[in-house]
């Protein structure tokens, strides 16, 4: 998996590339960690990333909840795949997927 980072002034453009999954899950929590400092909107971009497991979905619980506190967050470009994951768990309940 590949992390392509965008920071345009306080927004952080997260760009996934490749499988979420238990070996890759830390490597994005990592990613995230060190970048989500002083940014108010974060963007996931997840047009490359096929697939999502449940170590994936609780990255992105965590950065909800980071971002709850100093702004926002959303995740575009959602395969079906990974959209069904969303819906299935009720993750499109509480993350901002557009």
């Amino acid at each position: 998996m590949d992390i392509i980072k965008e920071l345009n002034g306080s927004e952080l453009v997260m760009k996934i590339c490749g499988r979420l999954d238990t070996n890759s899950a830390p490597q994005l929590e990592q990613a995230l960690m060190e970048s989500v400092e002083g940014v108010e909107s974060l963007v996931f971009d997840l047009a490359e990333m096929p697939y999502t497991s449940s170590a994936g979905l609780r990255v992105f619980l965590k950065a909800q909840k980071i971002m709850n506190k100093q702004g926002s967050m959303k995740v575009i470009n959602a395969c079906e795949d990974v959209m069904e994951v969303f819906e299935i768990t009720g993750f499109s309940d509480i993350i901002d997927i557009q």
